[in-house]
């Protein structure tokens, strides 16, 4: 059946798709499981159990990711490369949202334009390794793939993917949920106090006057149109706020799958933006498949070894009608690659006719190792491919409308340089990521003030 759309595009679930239709493709990344009536034990419990997100909600922010490919709006994504359950406590919570909003804060006063606010969290508990096995000391295990599947030590029985953290996933999803909508509804998000989002960094950061100053604008602002108006403007005590994962472990994702009352289709009810990683989007296999079907937005990383090509006809599968705010490209290329690669996929975009969101992703395409083996990431390679990135676009009669990016809100040292300059020295003092390293709050702050002095 096919049916207007709140953008007025005539849509449809394909014919041939279900949200078990993936089962009959290869899949790659995905645990294996030795107790397979453990496995289905556990997904008969998901899938009786609430979602995690709602339909309008989801429509909401198609929407909004449609303004942003319009340039109307700005999207930033941003959060851990991968969550712990542990770290599912309120003060991780909401420092991670203080981050975010911070940022945000700074590319409302700078782009004079709302932002879209995406969250890689409440249920970024599965990443993709790029080995099924390793090996320390003459001992080989599986592979730790996130909390989701199995446990970080390094032994026999914290290795060997469990079930049942399927459940502790959505548990520990909707936990951190809640915590969020709580703080945004208490007004946590308030834009009459912005000052009481601030983090340490404020107190000795280089930025520091300079943000300040911008907190001070955007407080002298709100008081003066309140004032012609003559009422509070209630809807600057709170902000909309999404969230997104990888759709990594596909069981998970079809346990969440549902329709919904009053819609057609079906919705993936355990985030908002569900994406779709550089190893999982071969065009034929199960990762795609299932996301062709449901009606969420989008994200598609999109690494230097796809071709225009692949590019397009993935395009077309994914979004075959054409949708507007269906389809989010996340370009994850590298400092010394992006000027090779970029140009030539926007242009055959552009000739095509493709109504997409242009997103950078300058994080994974930058990873490197010490001399001692810690995996890290230089700032000053992660802004450069973002420099390069708005400054492409605008040469070739593009937009980059987003940026999404791997964070903390702790006083983490995992990136190299940046405003303090941290050097491999540093990296011993604080590097706690147990996956991808990731920017502490004071760079992440630098970064969104470089994005506003690149969109002037």
């Amino acid at each position: 059946m096919q049916r207007q759309d709140r953008h007025l595009q005539l849509v449809s679930e394909p014919a041939d798709w279900s949200p078990a239709s993936w089962q009959a493709r290869v899949a790659a990344q995905q645990p294996s499981y030795p107790d397979q009536g453990a496995l289905r034990a556990a997904l008969g419990r998901l899938a009786e159990l609430p979602p995690l997100v709602t339909s309008w909600e989801i429509l909401q922010l198609k929407q909004e990711l449609a303004e942003a490919a319009e340039g109307k709006r700005f999207l930033l994504q941003g959060g851990d490369c991968a969550e712990n359950f542990a770290d599912c406590t309120s003060p991780h919570i909401a420092n991670r949202l203080k981050v975010l909003l911070q940022m945000s804060l700074v590319l409302v006063h700078g782009l004079k334009q709302p932002i879209v606010r995406i969250g890689r969290f409440a249920g970024q508990y599965a990443k993709p390794r790029s080995a099924d096995l390793e090996t320390k000391d003459g001992v080989t295990l599986p592979s730790y793939r996130g909390d989701l599947v199995n446990a970080p030590e390094f032994t026999p029985a914290a290795r060997i993917p469990d079930p049942a953290r399927l459940l502790e996933g959505h548990s520990r999803s909707a936990l951190t949920m809640n915590f969020v909508r709580a703080l945004i509804d208490g007004g946590f998000a308030d834009l009459h106090h912005p000052e009481y989002w601030d983090l340490d960094w404020v107190q000795h950061s280089p930025l520091e006057a300079e943000y300040r100053e911008m907190v001070r604008s955007i407080g002298d602002a709100v008081r003066f149109m309140e004032s012609i108006g003559g009422a509070p403007m209630g809807s600057l005590r709170r902000v909309d706020f999404f969230t997104s994962h990888e759709a990594l472990v596909l069981h998970y994702e079809e346990a969440l799958t549902r329709k919904v009352p009053r819609q057609w289709g079906h919705f993936n009810l355990s985030t908002h933006f569900p994406w779709i990683g550089m190893r999982t989007a071969a065009l034929e296999e199960a990762h795609v498949e299932y996301c062709r079907g449901i009606r969420n937005p989008i994200g598609v990383k999109i690494s230097p070894g796809v071709s225009n090509d692949q590019l397009l006809r993935l395009i077309d599968v994914l979004n075959p009608d054409n949708e507007a705010g269906r389809l989010t490209l996340i370009h994850r290329l590298g400092a010394n690659k992006v000027a090779e690669h970029l140009p030539r996929l926007i242009e055959a975009v552009k000739a095509h006719g493709k109504r997409v969101l242009w997103c950078c992703d300058p994080m994974h395409g930058n990873t490197e190792s010490t001399q001692s083996g810690i995996k890290t990431r230089r700032f000053a390679n992660i802004r450069s491919e973002l420099e390069q990135s708005f400054d492409i676009h605008a040469a070739h009669g593009s937009r980059l409308g987003g940026a999404h990016l791997e964070l903390t809100g702790e006083n983490v040292t995992e990136c190299l340089g940046g405003a303090r300059d941290l050097t491999e020295d540093d990296l011993q003092r604080a590097y706690r990521s147990t996956v991808d390293p990731r920017l502490n709050y004071e760079q992440a702050m630098e970064l969104a003030m470089l994005i506003v002095r690149k969109r002037q």
